[in-house]
């Protein structure tokens, strides 16, 4: 599994990697989880509001800090 937060390294964008990786471990699922701060790596993905989140090539969240049941629907998927 492919996981990557994008966003620029905010408060908010910390929040969400801390909130994943948790998700993660809680699950067991292990992961390739990267944080992308390039914006134009970030604008590649048809993100314009950070943090994102993306999994397996997928947008799953944009623009808002996901909580952690929902990051679990989304690796469950």
């Amino acid at each position: 599994m492919d996981v990557k937060i994008l966003g620029p390294g905010c408060p908010r964008c910390k929040q969400t990697a801390s909130i994943v990786m948790d998700a993660l471990a809680e699950c067991g699922i292990a992961a390739n989880v990267e944080k992308v701060t390039d914006p134009n790596q970030i604008a590649s993905y048809g993100v314009f509001g950070t943090p994102a989140v993306v999994i397996d090539g997928e947008v799953k969240s944009v623009g808002k800090v996901p909580t952690k049941e929902e990051v679990k629907k989304w690796l469950k998927k």
